[in-house]
C-alpha cells in the first residue's frame, strides 16, 4: 500500500501504463472506459477476493472473466502448476497432459470427437469457422446480435460485450467482404432465423452462437431457439457452431449442449478448460475435424497450443469439478441473484436479473433482456453509479455493463454475506440519486 505524498498506486500505475500500452490497458474493458474512473491494477488474489495496488481488497466477480471457476490461487490448480513448470514451460512439442485434457473434455461433450487446443478463445472462434468453410466449401456465416466470438474479422459485426462497452458499432480494419460474409440476426427469433436461411440457406457455411448469450449480459434463449437452429442447419447443409468458451464447464459439466440437449457440429471451449492459464480448444465431428493440417487441407497452428503448464491446470481444475460441486455454484449463483434483486426492490432501483447455473445477468431496466436491443436501453448511468458504490464497499463487479457476473467455489457464505451487505447499499445509493 502507496503511504506518504503522490497519488495513490492505482492512478501512478494508469498514468505510466497510459505511456506503454494503448490505453493503459492490455484489453479494452479493463480500462473502466464504460463506468469511468481508475482502473484497478492487481497485485495478487487469493479465494474469491483479489487485492489492489493500493492493498485494497474486493470480493471479486469478474473472475478473470469467469475463468476461476475453483477461485483465485486454489491450492491444486497452484500445485499442479508449479509441479508442471518445474519440467518445462513450453516444448513446441506434444504431450501426455493435452491427451489426457482432450480426452477429459470428450467423455463431457460426447459431439467432440476430435479436438485441437490454441490458446485463446478467439483463436478457438476463428478456426472453428475455418474448419466449416473448408468442411462445407461455403463462404458465410450466421450470427446473432449481441454474442460475441472474439475479435476475429468475421465476428465484428454488431457484437457484444467490450465493442459495445466501447461504443462502437463493429470495428474498423474489417474488410467489406468479411462483412458482405456475415449475416447478423437478432437473438432469439425464430421467424428472422427462417428468412435468412431461405435467402442465403446454399451459402451458409455454419452459424455460430453463444447458447446462453454472456457478452450482452447473460441472456437465456428462448424455449426451442437452439433446436430449431439444429434445424434448419440441417435442413440447408451448413454447420452448426455452440461458443462454449464463457458456458463451457460454467453452466454445467456438459456445457450448454448438455443442459439444453442441443448437439452442435463443432464447439470452441475457453477459460475454465485452462483454469485460469491461457488455454482455449475447438473440436466436433471427427469427419469435420479431419479437414485440419495435417490430415486435410485447412491449415492452423500455434506454438503455445496445449501448453503443458496450461494443460496442467486445466486437468486439475476439472477434477474438481464434481457434481457437489457444481451444486454449490448453482447456490451460490442463485444466492447472488437473489440478493440482487431483494437489494434492489427495497431500493425501488427497476434491474432485470437472468442466471445460468454459475453465471448471473444484470441490467439496469424493467422488464426481462431477450436480445442485444433490450440490453442496450438499460440505464447505463445508473450502471456506473451502482458499480463504483459497489467498488466503495470492497465489491468488484464487471466494469461494463455488458458482461456476466461469475461465482467460484471459494465464495462462501462470508463472502456473499459481505457482498449482500455491500449490494444493500449500493442500491440504496443508486436509489437516492434518482429520487
Amino acid at each position: 500500500m502507496q503511504g506518504g505524498a503522490g497519488p495513490p498506486a492505482n492512478e501512478a500505475l494508469f498514468a505510466r501504463a497510459k505511456d506503454v500500452l494503448v490505453g493503459g490497458v492490455s484489453s479494452p474493458v479493463r480500462s473502466f472506459a464504460a463506468v469511468g474512473g481508475v482502473p484497478r491494477f492487481i497485485r495478487h488474489a487469493r479465494g474469491a477476493k483479489i487485492t489492489d495496488a493500493d492493498g485494497r481488497e474486493y470480493v471479486d466477480f469478474v473472475l478473470s472473466w469467469g475463468a476461476v471457476i475453483l477461485g483465485h490461487a486454489d491450492p491444486a490448480v497452484v500445485a499442479a502448476v508449479e509441479e508442471a513448470a518445474a519440467r518445462g514451460t513450453t516444448y513446441g512439442a506434444a504431450t501426455e497432459a493435452e491427451v489426457e485434457l482432450a480426452e477429459a473434455i470428450r467423455r463431457d461433450l460426447p459431439s467432440v470427437q476430435r479436438l485441437r487446443f490454441v490458446s485463446s478463445g478467439t483463436e478457438a472462434a476463428m478456426s472453428a469457422l475455418r474448419v466449416a468453410r473448408g468442411y462445407t466449401r461455403r463462404d458465410r456465416v450466421v450470427m446473432f446480435e449481441g454474442c460475441y466470438h472474439g475479435h476475429a474479422d468475421p465476428f465484428l459485426t454488431r457484437a457484444g460485450s467490450g465493442v459495445a462497452a466501447a461504443g462502437l458499432p463493429g470495428s474498423a480494419g474489417v474488410t467489406g467482404g468479411a462483412a458482405r460474409d456475415t449475416l447478423v440476426l437478432p437473438f432469439g427469433d425464430e421467424a428472422a432465423l427462417a428468412r435468412a436461411f431461405r435467402r442465403s440457406g446454399p451459402r451458409v457455411a455454419a452459424a455460430i452462437v453463444e447458447p446462453v448469450p454472456a457478452n450482452m449480459g447473460v441472456v437465456v434463449p428462448p424455449r426451442g431457439f437452439l433446436v430449431r437452429l439444429r434445424e434448419l442447419c440441417d435442413e440447408h447443409g451448413a454447420l452448426l457452431i455452440f461458443d462454449e468458451v464463457v458456458t463451457g464447464y460454467r453452466v454445467g459439466r456438459r456445457g450448454a449442449q448438455g443442459r439444453f440437449r442441443v448437439e452442435p457440429d463443432l464447439t470452441t471451449l475457453g477459460k475454465v478448460i485452462g483454469g485460469g492459464l491461457p488455454a482455449a480448444a475447438f473440436g466436433g465431428r471427427r469427419e469435420v475435424m479431419e479437414v485440419l493440417a495435417p490430415r486435410g487441407p485447412v491449415y492452423q497452428a500455434g506454438t503455445l497450443a496445449g501448453n503443458p503448464v496450461a494443460m496442467a491446470a486445466g486437468l486439475a481444475t476439472l477434477a474438481a469439478l464434481t457434481p457437489s460441486a457444481y451444486e454449490r455454484l448453482d447456490a451460490t449463483a442463485s444466492r447472488l441473484e437473489g440478493a440482487i434483486r431483494r437489494a434492489a426492490a427495497a431500493a425501488g432501483v427497476p434491474v432485470a436479473t437472468a442466471r445460468a447455473g454459475a453465471m448471473v445477468g444484470l441490467h439496469m431496466r424493467a422488464g426481462p433482456v431477450t436480445g442485444f436491443t433490450a440490453a442496450k436501453s438499460a440505464d447505463l448511468a445508473a450502471y456506473r453509479r451502482l458499480f463504483h458504490a459497489l467498488l466503495e464497499s470492497g465489491v468488484y463487479f464487471p466494469p461494463s455493463p455488458f458482461e456476466a457476473l461469475f461465482v467460484s467455489l471459494a465464495h462462501g457464505r462470508a463472502a456473499m454475506a459481505a457482498a449482500s451487505r455491500a449490494l444493500d447499499r449500493a442500491f440504496a445509493s443508486v436509489g437516492g440519486a434518482r429520487a
